[in-house]
């Protein structure tokens, strides 16, 4: 009874938040404050002197629009099938149900405040964004100074909503480690509170205009390198779903019983369309049909290549036969770890990066995991979390200035500052996530509690957290 008041409580508070930021944007909309530049994942400062802006292409447009309908794929079906083919068949649907319902909830907070939270101009030291963009505030359907290297020439309702896209696939990710024993009640409130306590300020230090560590801000001390979100998306994530695992406990009989895979098809499918589309997760970061798109697109590639055979390779070196489900993780791994380099390296080096995805990954999830005994039931940290570590540093050491469109050629910053500067980053952002993910796991413990009751679990999180089965069987 207390969770389902709780629960109630929180929605009611929600729906009142949006019907309020109506009226507060429609109200803001007559004496709305001039516009901060807004800014994506390459995204130069703002110009002391206002250039005119940009007018709207229409081959850029379509590129992101594309884009972000392949992020939102990432998450549903990709990666709902993906994880759900991983899980025992009783959780199945819990997963699925996990991943559709981010898809609403992380939606409907980043426009009525994450967006602004993360791309307004700085609050609070330059921990966060404010709240002049609330409710999609002074967000246009033309360009508003959303500028790179090129300038970008798309509405800036777009860019608002391929960013929505990374909003919601990121705490998606986390739910992998804490599979099959987290309360429902306990995923949304923690997801909520994740996505606007730590994905909005990191997204904001690393993309926004005036960021602490954006590689384009002249005014950053450390300015960092994340093309498309090896530490806003990844790093945390990852991190943040270690810290889950260990603070929920392992699996009831974890360890004692086998707990494998219940369909690996499901995975193999979801892999190979997170695969794709993870073209618009990086290619699209470029923010334009451009060369930038095309050299990240083919980092992108190989990198997913090599990460998949390099696993699959160890395996078949060290038991004597490769698995599907070690080619799977391999793609994914390679995938994570070029995503923050990929518009500033070269195929080759992006083949390196998968290279090195597939081997420290595999480690990861195999060595170190069965050394201390955790049970992050999907590898969401040995995957995202280390793959997500190794590429932001490694983008330090491969990133190319010719590359990244600085047109100089070599390397950037020589490279050994880059390589502090990503250290910096990576470290402060790492920090933010262990920190903040333990206060919110233990407010949300207090208000509904984590994990499912010894019954439920059992029961499986189907049936007692969603009243459904995903397989009948019938003799």
């Amino acid at each position: 009874m207390k969770t389902q008041v709780i629960v109630r409580w929180f929605l009611a508070s929600m729906l009142l938040l949006v019907t309020s930021g109506v009226s507060f944007s429609q109200e803001a909309a007559a004496v709305a404050p001039p516009e901060a530049p807004m800014a994506g994942p390459v995204v130069q400062p703002a110009a002391t002197a206002p250039a005119a802006a940009p007018e709207i292409n229409s081959g850029d447009t379509a590129w992101m629009l594309v884009s972000s309908a392949l992020v939102l794929m990432m998450t549903a079906p990709g990666l709902a099938l993906f994880y759900g083919g991983l899980v025992r068949k009783k959780n199945i649907l819990g997963v699925m149900m996990q991943c559709i319902i981010l898809m609403g909830l992380m939606s409907t907070l980043w426009v009525v405040v994450g967006y602004s939270l993360a791309f307004d101009s700085s609050i609070a030291g330059g921990f966060v964004g404010g709240f002049n963009k609330v409710m999609l505030n002074g967000v246009r359907l033309s360009p508003g100074g959303l500028t790179d290297i090129h300038k970008l020439t798309i509405p800036d309702l777009l860019f608002m909503v391929y960013q929505m896209m990374f909003f919601i696939i990121t705490p998606g990710l986390i739910c992998g480690a804490f599979a099959e024993r987290m309360k429902f009640s306990a995923m949304v409130l923690f997801c909520a509170l994740w996505g606007l306590l730590i994905y909005c300020p990191v997204a904001h230090w690393v993309w926004a205009a005036d960021g602490m560590f954006n590689h384009a801000n002249a005014g950053a001390k450390f300015g960092a390198l994340d093309f498309a979100g090896g530490t806003v998306v990844h790093l945390i994530s990852g991190v943040s779903a270690l810290l889950c695992a260990i603070m929920l406990g392992k699996r009831l009989g974890f360890g004692q019983e086998p707990m494998p895979p219940h369909n690996l098809t499901y995975t193999f499918i979801g892999a190979t369309m997170l695969w794709v589309g993870w073209f618009g997760f990086n290619a699209g970061s470029a923010g334009a049909a451009n060369a930038a798109a095309v050299s990240a697109f083919v980092a992108t590639h190989m990198a997913a290549a090599t990460g998949t055979l390099t696993w699959a390779g160890i395996e078949w070196f060290k038991r004597g036969k490769p698995s599907i489900l070690g080619a799977c993780s391999g793609c994914v791994a390679g995938l994570v770890c070029v995503t923050p380099a990929a518009g500033y390296v070269t195929p080759t080096s992006g083949m390196i990066l998968g290279v090195a995805a597939g081997i420290v990954c595999y480690f990861a999830c195999t060595t170190i995991k069965s050394k201390f005994g955790y049970d992050d039931s999907l590898d969401a940290f040995g995957v995202h979390g280390v793959g997500g570590l190794a590429g932001a540093l490694l983008t330090g050491v491969f990133s190319s200035a010719e590359i990244a469109g600085e047109g100089k050629g070599g390397l950037i910053e020589g490279n050994s500052q880059q390589l502090i500067n990503q250290v910096v980053a990576a470290g402060t952002a790492l920090a933010l996530a262990v920190v903040g993910t333990f206060i919110i796991l233990k407010v949300v413990d207090a208000l509904v509690g984590l994990r499912a009751s010894q019954e439920d679990e059992i029961q499986g999180l189907d049936l007692s957290q969603h009243g459904e089965e995903g397989y009948i069987i019938s003799y």
